[in-house]
């Protein structure tokens, strides 16, 4: 089996945009039904809803082997990182975790919680 990501959009041209250009996805397919992206040899299913309240934890999280370069690269492409008073986030809105992962936050155009995650080495 292959894991397919999918997320809700009320707002399919801006998640279009975002998943495409901020990302850095390939768009693979739109139908009436769903934007469809290559996300790292990952289906991402965006699908296509009239209305939609995001959920207030992460929909959809990242390995990256360099979180820091990540995030300024994303940032540089319009990406809006999030910042939360109960966590100690660095300059570049990273968390380090108990156990060393580091950790950022992120939102698309409708509000769905994305992360990037530095595993300790």
């Amino acid at each position: 089996m292959t894991p397919i990501l999918f997320v809700a959009s009320a707002r399919h041209d801006e998640a279009r945009t975002f998943y495409e250009s901020v990302m850095g996805f390939a768009l693979t397919g739109d139908s009436p039904f769903a934007l469809e992206f290559d996300a790292a040899g990952t289906m991402l299913r965006v699908q296509k809803v009239g209305t939609f309240e995001p959920q207030p934890f992460t929909a959809i999280g990242w390995k990256v082997t360099d979180i820091a370069a990540m995030r300024d690269e994303l940032a540089a492409r319009g990406a809006r990182f999030v910042r939360y008073e109960f966590l100690e986030q660095d300059e570049r809105d990273v968390w380090t975790a108990p156990d060393g992962a580091q950790v950022c936050w992120l939102s698309d155009p409708d509000g769905n919680m994305l992360s990037l995650t530095q595993l300790p080495a």
